[in-house]
């Protein structure tokens, strides 16, 4: 046979080939099931801090080759309060995803509440090990996992920090959600170190936003008062509340996350909330892919941010220290 009749031939084959594989490739691509994430969190739905957090995991995601309405759909839940949050967590459980996200410990309380079967990756959760959510952080042995932000340890630094930036402060005011055991955990933090410090702390209970107002009107006495707020859910949803107390009585006042200081508040530390969102993808990754959550340690941050809003810094008629500010991870104009 001549070679170009052989090669018209091999071309002829080769293409055939190619045109049986199409479909096969196409029938193993339904064959492979879509899977499903649900996400809790525990914000208002048009929160913006909420949103850049699911973006940050939507980015995650990517990175590890899984797309929205390609190979993955996810059911998102808002809830601003704990009733919410409950009945938002009911409904997702109900759904039997593969896999939830769950963003802070009162969303992963309601989660466990909800399924023992269905895997849980949390992020910005303190203390899941006294909480009762993991059995130990290397160890985590049940159907949760996931990122904490921090040790209580860390809530005495928010002290150290107020003096610092005001140390005229003698009275603190500490902003905390009493029905956790976070809340409780950061207050005895903060406790810890006053006496050293030489300053009296009280806790202002944090239940429902009517009590906001009134409870720091009462403790406001003179010029050397402060204010630190803890981590929670209450106090995320309602920090431009916060704010305007804390300017109305001029309060400086030290907060948990970088959100806080870029939207007005006078000074931050703590983890990056949004890389927390980001690893949180790569778990539930390797948990789509067939690992256990009992399996995965719970992690730590890598990173923590020191951010001063020096426009209410002057406001408050505050010099801000230089060697605070060449400390700083961000400075905000």
């Amino acid at each position: 046979m001549p070679f170009d009749q052989l090669k018209r031939r091999e071309f002829i084959m080769l293409l055939g080939g190619a045109a049986a594989a199409r479909p096969l490739a196409a029938r193993a691509q339904q064959r492979e099931r879509m899977r499903h994430i649900g996400v809790l969190m525990t914000t208002a739905a048009g929160d913006p801090e909420g949103q850049a957090r699911i973006a940050a995991f939507l980015q995650g995601l990517q990175q590890w080759g899984w797309t929205v309405g390609g190979n993955v759909r996810m059911d998102i839940r808002f809830a601003a309060d704990n009733a919410a949050t409950r009945k938002q967590a009911n409904d997702l459980a109900s759904l039997a995803p593969d896999v939830i996200l769950a963003n802070s410990s009162v969303a992963v309380g309601s989660l466990l509440q909800a399924t023992r079967t269905v895997p849980i990756v949390f992020a910005i959760v303190a203390d899941p090990v006294g909480a009762g959510f993991v059995d130990s952080l290397a160890r985590p042995g049940g159907n949760a996992t996931g990122f904490t932000p921090f040790e209580y340890g860390l809530s005495g630094k928010w002290l150290e920090l107020l003096k610092q930036i005001a140390p005229g402060v003698t009275r603190v005011a500490v902003i905390r959600d009493p029905s956790t055991a976070v809340g409780l955990g950061q207050f005895g933090a903060i406790q810890a170190v006053a006496p050293s410090l030489g300053v009296e702390v009280s806790p202002i209970n944090l239940r429902d936003v009517g009590e906001i107002e009134p409870a720091i009107a009462a403790f406001v006495r003179s010029s050397n008062d402060g204010l630190i707020v803890t981590g929670s859910v209450l106090a995320l949803g309602h920090r431009d509340l916060i704010f305007a107390l804390a300017a109305r009585y001029k309060l400086p006042a030290v907060y948990p996350a970088r959100f806080f200081a870029a939207a007005g508040g006078l000074i931050s530390y703590g983890p990056d909330f949004l890389d927390q969102f980001r690893r949180a993808a790569g778990y539930v990754d390797r948990i789509l892919k067939g690992e256990k959550p009992a399996d995965l340690p719970v992690q730590a941050p890598t990173k923590y941010e020191l951010v001063i809003n020096l426009k209410t810094a002057r406001a408050l008629g505050l010099e801000v220290p230089p060697t605070l500010l060449a400390r700083a991870d961000e400075v905000i104009e």
